[in-house]
């Protein structure tokens, strides 16, 4: 069975394809507003960074001066997230690690902006050129916190936030304290999935909507894949012993240890599913990072 939604095609292997619409659009108004901005910053999940860069953005943004923001910090494991910051400190590019619900790491994203423009901005007064806003673009994809961001940087809830992707849904200015004004855009992602590991891992962290995939098949691949990157949180979180054989056999013991039991005494795996997505997605089971930079196929 083939289910062909809006954005997305989802058969019963979990094979998931996207369809451009609306996101070629953002992609276009992207480029077209790029020349109106003087640094780009590029919203990544703290959890997974290559996952959640879209491969675009390095060629929309060019030469322009970019900061990197690795959002959902406090979801992320510590030392895999120093192996991004070095990773991008590596290639001459600030990574600043974020948790927006805190609001750490929200003063440096200022700061950065005008460190990365300083020379420009200094040149245009010595032009005697009158002092201009520093003008940003903010870009990433669906769901990573683009909104959540802006509204703490104002001080104000200036722009709609949510925690499904898709929220904000058109350009707007918005002005920023200490002489800022940034342009946000809606999320972007690419118009292919060529590689399956990379859509799953949006999926799981909801930057592909729950409600056009099978949440059952998409758990018991988020259990498959801690069953071999993170055992023991697995074990800790659900209180067992050993993990099963399988990514099912564990399925099915989570969902008899947390009394997950149909009226028939079956067991009830939508239930299943949704909790331990939902217990990934909000920290629950540990910190978790699903990639490191060495996963990174050259």
């Amino acid at each position: 069975m083939r289910v062909n939604y809006e954005e997305y095609l989802v058969d019963d292997d979990l094979h998931i394809n996207w369809y451009p619409g609306h996101m070629k659009k953002t992609k276009d108004l992207v480029r077209d507003n790029l020349k109106l901005v003087d640094v780009v910053v590029e919203l990544l999940d703290s959890r997974i960074p290559f996952s959640s860069k879209n491969p675009d953005i390095d060629k929309l943004a060019g030469d322009k001066p970019r900061v990197v923001i690795l959002n959902k910090s406090d979801l992320a494991d510590r030392a895999k997230l120093d192996k991004w910051i070095k990773y991008y400190k590596d290639r001459g590019i600030k990574a600043i690690p974020m948790d927006t619900m805190k609001g750490v790491g929200l003063n440096k994203i200022v700061d950065e902006c005008k460190d990365a423009v300083k020379d420009k901005m200094d040149a245009l007064i010595e032009k005697g050129r009158k002092e201009r806003p520093i003008r940003i673009m903010i870009v990433g994809v669906p769901n990573v916190g683009k909104s959540s961001i802006i509204n703490k940087l104002t001080g104000r809830k200036s722009t709609a936030t949510g925690d499904k992707p898709g929220v904000t849904k058109g350009k707007q200015w918005v002005r920023l304290k200490g002489n800022l004004e940034l342009l946000d855009t809606p999320g972007i992602l690419w118009p292919k999935f060529e590689d399956q590991e990379v859509a799953l891992n949006l999926a799981f962290s909801r930057a592909i909507k729950d409600e056009v995939l099978d949440v059952e098949t998409l758990s018991l691949r988020l259990i498959e894949k801690l069953m071999v990157i993170e055992p023991e949180k697995l074990k800790a979180r659900y209180k067992l012993e050993e993990l099963g054989e399988t990514g099912l056999d564990t399925m099915d013991m989570i969902g008899r240890k947390r009394g997950f039991i149909t009226g028939k005494k079956e067991l009830d795996y939508t239930r299943i599913a949704t909790t331990v997505l939902n217990e990934f997605r909000e920290g629950k089971i540990g910190r978790i990072s699903l990639e490191v930079p060495e996963d990174i196929k050259k």
